[in-house]
């Protein structure tokens, strides 16, 4: 149940968690920025749901109360985001019948953008990600923006977007890097990162067969680039690889950009959608925002 909506479902605009906790303002902070960059109103997303097997009976006097005291955050919320980009339209929505989780995901079937922060008031303060942003990572059905510590000890911009490119199943992905380094008027470096196959012992890679596979791994980043870097000839466009943990690859060089852009396919499994493993390491390690672009999977 939305209480107190005035967004469509079906207007384009950004959406973004709160619950008052600093996280949750790092994330507020940057989805207006989002925001103003698309032209997009900013929808404020407050949820207090209870869980649906708890024995703790929920009066109506207790909604009540949530409503009122969501009303005060998302007040203060929208005055900030209005501080951050000028003019901005928000749009405060409360949830008493959704988990946080689920209401970020269901916003993110027809937003543009949904933004979370990496932790939130219910989380242990020692996780890097908390369950609700991981939860929304896993399930989102659209591009989803995780805000995490870094956002808050950066003094300024790089002007860069990177964008993580494993395989070159991964062209969504760099589309939508293209787009977003043209909104931020930022470069664009893509980056493969690519390991050889384990030998045993202190055997090495003959040095035919090492050069082989740095040369295939650069072909593969040209085939995926050179497509998409056609339609954006403003954007000014790197694109390497390196040999090493793909992860980690992606770790370090987040050092020096301002938001890492990877894709995330999408896999029924029977626990539920899942994030590979690059996907999980960034989100917890990554020096800068994180933004991901989910892709159905076959």
């Amino acid at each position: 149940m939305n209480d107190r909506s005035t967004a469509p479902a079906d207007e384009a605009r950004v959406v973004v968690g709160i619950d008052g906790s600093e996280p949750s303002l790092r994330a507020l902070d940057m989805a207006a920025e989002e925001a103003g960059r698309r032209g997009l109103a900013l929808e404020m997303v407050y949820s207090a749901g209870w869980p649906k097997r708890s024995r703790v009976p929920v009066t109506e006097s207790d909604l009540e109360r949530i409503r009122v005291a969501a009303a005060a955050v998302l007040d203060e919320a929208g005055q900030r985001a209005q501080a951050v980009v000028p003019g901005l339209r928000t749009v405060p929505s409360v949830h008493t019948e959704a988990l946080a989780a689920d209401a970020l995901v269901r916003a993110s079937r027809t937003a543009p953008l949904t933004v979370v922060g990496t932790r939130g008031h219910g989380g242990f303060s020692g996780l890097l990600v908390g369950s609700v942003s991981l939860r929304a990572a896993a399930h989102s059905e659209g591009p989803l923006l995780v805000v995490g510590d870094s956002r808050e000890s950066r003094s300024a911009d790089h002007g860069t977007v990177l964008v993580g490119l494993p395989s070159d199943a991964d062209g969504a992905a760099v589309r939508f890097g293209f787009e977003e380094a043209a909104r931020r008027g930022a470069s664009l470096r893509v980056l493969h990162g690519w390991t050889q196959p384990r030998m045993p012992g202190r055997l090495q890679l003959p040095p035919r067969e090492a050069q082989q596979a740095r040369e295939s791994a650069a072909e593969l980043v040209r085939g995926v680039v050179a497509p998409v870097a056609k339609d954006h000839p403003d954007v000014k466009v790197s694109a390497d690889e390196q040999g090493g943990s793909q992860a980690a690859t992606l770790i370090e060089a987040s050092r020096s950009a301002d938001v890492l852009v990877i894709a995330v396919h999408r896999r029924s499994r029977r626990l539920g959608l899942q994030l590979g493993p690059v996907a999980h390491a960034v989100l917890h390690h990554a020096h800068c925002p994180v933004l991901i672009v989910p892709v159905q999977a076959g």
